[in-house]
């Protein structure tokens, strides 16, 4: 489980690939490193993956072939930046929202605004999806909790602060670049639930 609070950016050191497969490490930041353990969790860009191996400042993973497909994970080479969490412990504070770290798409970036101390990210995402972004409401995109600004019939837009941009992968996508996008579960439970009582309502 994770919150959306990014701890920081970690570098990408080394890829090894192999049929179907990705042997991904990662250089961490100081404020994601200490007490490594194998199998524990960490969320690349928003993607819950397993720890393999470590060391001091390096933590390595195995990407399989559904993550590669599903996520911006299989975009990446030696030298990228890619924003890390830790899991969260019992007791943590939760300063964004609760996240599975399972990615639902990858929403495209079809605009940016920056007017003064202020960037406006404008995304598309399969139609599918938009019922459950909800102005107000939440979307984690790339790992980082962010309030859902403004929503169309087919896009939505988010608006991030200067520390936002600092500290997370955002202050420097370009318009054409693609986010993993995980939508909130409560949201989706709620709409879900509403949309079947609608359903047995109108064929009672």
């Amino acid at each position: 489980m994770f919150t959306g609070i990014v701890a920081g950016l970690a570098e990408v050191s080394d890829i090894k690939k192999v049929d179907q497969l990705w042997q991904l490490t990662l250089s961490l930041p100081d404020e994601a490193c200490g007490n490594f353990k194998t199998g524990a969790s960490i969320a690349v860009n928003g993607t819950c993956l397993t720890i393999v191996e470590w060391t001091d400042r390096q933590v390595v993973f195995d990407v399989m072939m559904e993550t590669l497909r599903l996520t911006n994970l299989n975009t990446l080479c030696i030298g990228k930046q890619v924003n890390v969490e830790r899991a969260a412990r019992f007791g943590d504070e939760i300063g964004g929202h609760l996240l599975s770290g399972h990615i639902y798409d990858q929403a495209d970036i079809i605009a940016i605004d920056q007017p003064e101390n202020n960037r406006i990210i404008t995304l598309k995402t399969d139609p599918q999806w938009m019922p459950y972004i909800l102005s107000k409401g939440f979307v984690a995109l790339d790992g980082a909790s962010l309030t859902v600004n403004e929503v169309c019939s087919n896009h939505f837009k988010v608006y991030l602060i200067p520390e936002t941009c600092r500290v997370t992968t955002l202050g420097f996508k370009k318009v054409g670049d693609k986010v993993n996008m995980e939508i909130d579960s409560q949201t989706q439970a709620i709409v879900e639930t509403v949309h079947r009582v609608l359903e047995s309502r109108n064929s009672s």
